[in-house]
């Protein structure tokens, strides 16, 4: 190659104006690669552009010296010789002097400057000579918006790399940044502008005589920029943020003390506005800036921003969160600007606390409102702007009561005696012994303004002191014990009080007890004898108001709360208070009878406070433990007792603590235990009556056992799994013992189909063990695994569909070489299948008469006589290859297969049988072969699911439904009637079930099969759930952009189709989904839905008449929809 030719060519075709910009790209991208793999030189193409660098030209010459910087930005990475640096640096600072190749000049000594000192860096005389050079040569203004941009981040470099260099310039570095940022507009810019000025300002703090000149001047730049807001029409076309733009600009504004005299006048002055952006604003910079401007220039402009701040706090019109669901607080609800003025409240008062409590103690506002309280009695009778100026004052008070000890100390002087006077409250103090005798008699009307606001102190004075060493003799801490027993007294008299109607009143009530009973220092402050006291009385209301949702509701909240606190600050002696008053009453509460309180509520009590604290979790979840077994004694020794007890207490502790208690972690024993406990009841238990097996029991019995042992450790479900199998393995009923000892030398499973034989207590047994079962983890050892697969084999063709959901569980999870598990003896996953599934199984009255063994395949496809034993083989075979299905084994390909052919044999609807067997009943089998592929791909979270550690590949749905979809296609499309109908059926589960994305990418195959299904099922009212799911996947198609051309392509069909089941009579949520459907086509071109609108708009017409409303109202909208398609 002849190399300076190419270097030539290369050149050219970037300096070439008259080319298009890829062909520039693509010769920029050479010239850098040449550079990188030192082909070529820096120094030697740099002397073979000398004459486009040189020559007079200002086309040619601009675009020669953009290369160059273009060329040495890319090799930013590469190691430069100091002499190489030098000479390109000073050959870009020349440049810089020659206007029209400025471009050029910025991007080659940005690129430069911005290199790292690993790779070689520019030196400080070279740095002072670029900036000095911009100062002289650049005026920032004159260019468009990325030549500005340039100039900015090499301003922003020099500060951040070069600041030596910067600082030769003196004062004459404020005349450039003034020049430079004056009228900037670009959005871009502005935020590199924004970060100089802040740069400056940093560089020069140790110097006050340049800064205190130039402060003004700069500030008066920034102030104009105060507050950002876009004018531009496209503001989400900008890739800057107002947010971004404005948290710099304040940044700017707190760079530097010497900004105080211009910024906070400013910022009060905006705080006028009527615009709540330039509201929200000021106040998040005041908040800012008073940290960074200290206390003594904030100190001269207190009584401005107090006079702001209060009114923009008192005018607020937000109220006290008063009724909400949370006891936390007396909050505000959400208001952006009274919260930042209170957070601005709290900056100043803790800088200048003296100066800003004598302004707020001699407040004209606050004093008249204090002046006017003992008008305030109902809250439902006070003026509304009274209102919202006394929530303003309680506000006030409470922000700066918890800026520190002193103010608290302040704001309790001089108001709460006040206060506890306009309540009629005086001192009085418990005696030694603890009881209270103050007379109810002397307590009048609860006055609403006098208890608020007190009660907002003494929230702000236990905020302050809870958790902190501040001594109780402060004077807030001495007022509080002083009046602590009257106020508690008070509260509760009124508390009771049925008179009381104002729920606010109520709630404050509540509330001041709880947050007396929170207060911190022990028994100091609030005595033991009052904390007793305001829990016995709170736990009373709980009793008295249960028919009441709005007292009971607050009263189990604020015992919730106060255990919380007490839980939480670990106060010894106030944990054992609690536990004696209030676990010690829930105790005795779930074991007896005597409350006429549903025992719904009583449970939710228990559990809410078990949840409260750590500390009372055991002792509750033991007394439910408890509760739990001598109600299942008591329900199965009189069946004349109702179940929904006993349902209640395993809900309570399966789905509303176990979820808790895992996601607190520590109590890991607690779901172990009781499971081992339940296994040794059962155990201990006697044969129970038939009669007494309810299904809602039995099923709350197996969720609970499922989710307790799914929660166990390893550890602990060994010693689950090993109890539950020698209760088992002891159990006559079971063969497991036999299974255990001959399960290698074992040939032919013997069953027969008499399930019903086993005793409830038998039933109850095998069960449990498969739940157990069905919750372990993989890595959890399983004894005799070989035992009990026979045994579940064995039971689940019986019917025993816990069996089956077991057995599905271990294949799911077992391990795919014996090795790899040592817990399954040597068993691996293959080992496991084939047993299973080369298992003769034998039965006199349910196989043929040539040969009693046959295999569960064999079972499945009609071999056996009794259809019962077919059924539950389908069933078991589906729960196997569900568990299969989801680890992704390839063995699920036979089962499929195997389900299939069941669907399509005959034996199934002719039995060989000479007696002959009910056409309903070998139907019925057909329809459980369908309902196979429900258990297949549904979803089970009570037996396979990631809460029961099921191992589940990612995809396994998608990758089941393209294996499958095909066949069903063609066997729907070639099936006679009787068939077809099953195979839409199965069709319909594994549609319904795959992600819709997988669906789309099938969908001009699959919509013709979708819709002839739905017009099959719309023929009777069995297959109403079916038709909705399916109608749930043509709305998904519909509406995915992906769909688009599968619905366009097949859009007649769909209308067809949809016209005519939007009468279906037997769903309102088929109708109302399928005209939602009609409506959503209207989407697709006018050329292609305008041929039927005349038969859309016809068929609606009967969707108006239709009896329910939900129905009615979306048919509007599909007539509006399609009448809106005109000529």
């Amino acid at each position: 190659m002849d190399r300076p030719a190419e270097l030539t060519r290369l050149v050219e075709a970037y300096v070439d104006a008259s080319r298009s910009e890829s062909e520039q790209a693509v010769s920029l991208q050479e010239l850098a690669s040449l550079l990188k793999k030192d082909i070529v030189s820096i120094g030697s193409l740099t002397r073979e552009m000398e004459l486009y660098l040189t020559t007079t030209d200002h086309v040619i010459r601009s675009r020669g010296v953009l290369l160059l910087g273009e060329l040495v930005s890319s090799l930013s990475s590469k190691t430069m010789e100091k002499a190489t640096i030098h000479s390109l640096t000073m050959f870009f600072v020349d440049r810089l002097a020659d206007w029209r190749a400025q471009r050029g000049a910025l991007v080659g000594c940005l690129a430069l400057l911005r290199r790292k000192g690993d790779v070689g860096m520019v030196t400080i005389g070279d740095a002072k000579a670029a900036i000095q050079s911009f100062r002289k040569n650049v005026h920032v203004q004159t260019h468009g918006q990325h030549d500005r941009l340039l100039c900015f981040e090499l301003l922003e470099c020099l500060l951040e790399k070069y600041p030596e260099a910067v600082m030769s310039l003196g004062n004459d570095i404020f005349y450039l940044v003034t020049e430079a940022t004056e009228y900037e507009k670009d959005p871009d810019c502005l935020l590199l502008m924004f970060r100089v000025v802040r740069l400056v300002f940093q560089l020069f703090s140790d110097s006050s005589g340049p800064l205190d000149s130039e402060a003004e001047g700069l500030f008066d730049i920034l102030g104009r920029y105060f507050p950002i807001y876009f004018t531009h029409s496209k503001a989400k076309d900008i890739d800057v943020k107002r947010d971004k733009l404005s948290e710099e600009l304040m940044l700017a504004f707190a760079c530097t003390p010497l900004f105080e005299p211009f910024a906070v006048p400013l910022l009060v002055e905006k705080l006028s506005s009527s615009v709540r952006l330039a509201k929200t604003d000021s106040l998040k910079y005041l908040s800012y800036c008073a940290l960074k401007y200290g206390a003594d220039r904030m100190g001269e402009h207190a009584a401005e921003i107090w006079c702001s701040l209060k009114r923009e706090v008192l005018s607020s019109p937000q109220e006290p969160v008063f009724l909400s669901n949370s006891m936390d607080g007396l909050g505000l609800s959400d208001n952006e600007i009274a919260k930042e003025a209170l957070a601005v409240l709290a900056a100043v008062v803790t800088q200048n606390d003296n100066i800003y409590l004598e302004l707020l103690i001699n407040d004209t506002d606050i004093n008249m409102i204090f002046d006017n309280l003992t008008t305030y009695e109902d809250p439902g009778n006070i003026p509304l702007e009274s209102k919202h100026k006394l929530y303003g004052v309680g506000r006030l008070l409470s922000i700066t009561a918890k800026c520190s000890i002193s103010t608290c100390n302040k704001m309790f002087e001089c108001f709460f005696p006040k206060l506890m006077g306009n309540l009629g409250v005086l001192i009085f103090k418990a005696s030694d012994n603890g009881f209270l005798s103050v007379e109810q008699e002397s307590f009048r009307t609860p006055n609403f303004g006098p208890l608020y606001l007190s009660l907002v102190l003494l929230e702000s004075c236990r905020d302050l002191i809870v958790g902190s060493n501040i001594p109780i003799t402060e004077i807030c801490c001495s007022l509080v014990m002083d009046f602590s027993a009257s106020i508690i007294k008070l509260l509760s008299f009124f508390m009771g009080d049925d008179g009381v109607r104002s729920e606010t009143v109520q709630f404050l009530c509540v509330k001041g007890l709880q947050i007396l009973a929170t207060f911190g220092g022990g028994f100091e402050i609030v005595s033991k004898s009052l904390l007793e006291y305001i829990l016995t009385t709170v736990v009373a209301e709980i009793f008295v108001h249960h028919n009441s949702s709005f007292m009971w509701d607050l009263a189990l909240k604020a015992l919730a709360s106060i255990g919380s606190s007490i839980d939480k600050y670990q106060e010894q002696e106030k944990v054992l208070c609690y536990m004696a008053i209030v676990v010690g009453k829930i105790s005795s509460l779930l074991t007896s009878s005597e409350s006429e309180m549903p025992y719904a509520l009583k449970l939710s009590i228990a559990s809410q406070i078990a949840m409260c604290g750590r500390s009372y979790t055991r002792e509750i979840i033991q007394v439910l433990e408890t509760a739990i077994f001598s109600n299942l004694t008591e329900f199965h020794a009189d069946e004349n007792i109702q179940p929904t007890k006993i349902v209640q207490l395993l809900d309570c502790l399966s789905r509303t603590l176990l979820p808790w208690l895992q996601e607190s972690g520590g109590f890991e024993d607690i779901p172990e235990h009781f499971v081992l406990n339940l296994l040794e009841e059962i155990k201990h238990a006697e044969a129970v009556n038939m009669r007494t097996l309810d299904k809602d029991v039995f099923d709350a019995i197996m969720m609970s056992v499922k989710l307790s042992a799914s929660n166990c450790t390893v550890t602990s479900q060994t010693m689950v799994i090993d109890k539950a199998y020698s209760i088992v393995s002891s159990n006559s009923s079971f063969r497991l013992a036999e299974y255990a000892v001959d399960s290698y030398k074992l040939k032919e499973l013997h069953i027969s189909l008499e399930l019903d034989k086993l005793s409830t207590r038998d039933r109850l047994v095998l069960s449990l063990f498969s739940s157990i079962v069905v919750a372990l983890r993989p890595q959890t050892c399983i004894p005799h695994v070989r035992a009990i697969f026979l045994l579940f084999m064995e039971n689940f063709l019986k019917g025993h569909i816990p069996s089956a959901e077991a057995l599905g569980s271990i294949l799911n999870k077992l391990s795919s070489t014996a090795q790899g598990n040592k817990a399954v003896y040597n068993c691996s996953l293959e080992e496991a299948i084939d047993l299973i599934f080369k298992m003769s199984i034998s039965n006199e009255q349910a196989v043929g008469h040539n040969d009693n063994r046959t295999s569960i395949v064999d079972i499945c496809l009609g071999s056996s006589n009794s259809k019962l034993l077919q059924a539950n083989a389908i069933v078991g075979l589906a729960w196997m290859g569900k568990g299969l299905l989801m680890r992704g084994h390839e063995k699920v390909k036979d089962i499929t297969t195997t389900l299939v052919q069941c669907l399509l044999t005959d034996n199934t609807l002719k039995p060989s049988n000479s007696e002959g067997i009910p056409e309903q009943e070998a139907h019925s089998v057909m329809r459980c072969c369908a309902d196979a592929f429900h258990i297949l791909v549904s979803d089970a979270e009570a037996s396979l699911s990631r809460r029961l550690h099921a191992v589940v590949r990612p995809l396994y749905k998608q990758r089941f439904f393209l294996m499958v979809m095909p066949i069903f296609q063609d066997l729907i499309i070639r099936s006679d009637t009787g068939k077809r109908s099953l195979l839409c059926r199965a069709f319909a589960y594994i549609i319904s079930e795959t992600p819709l994305i997988a669906i789309i990418g099938e969908a001009k195959k699959l919509i013709p099969v979708i819709l002839d299904a739905l017009l099959m099922f719309s023929e009777n009212g069995d297959y109403k759930d079916r038709m909705y799911s399916l109608l749930l996947v043509v709305s998904g198609i519909l509406t995915e952009e992906a769909g688009q051309d599968a619905v366009n392509e097949n859009a007649r069909s769909i209308v067809s189709c949809l016209t005519r089941i939007i009468q279906y009579p037997h769903m309102m949520l088929v109708r109302e989904t399928a005209v939602q459907c009609l409506a959503a086509l209207t989407t697709l071109p006018y050329a292609r839905v305008y041929p039927m609108r005349a038969e859309v708009l016809q068929a609606i017409l009967k969707a108006l008449d239709d009896p329910k409303r939900r129905v009615r109202e979306e048919a509007v909208r599909c007539r509006q929809a399609w009448a809106s398609i005109t000529a």
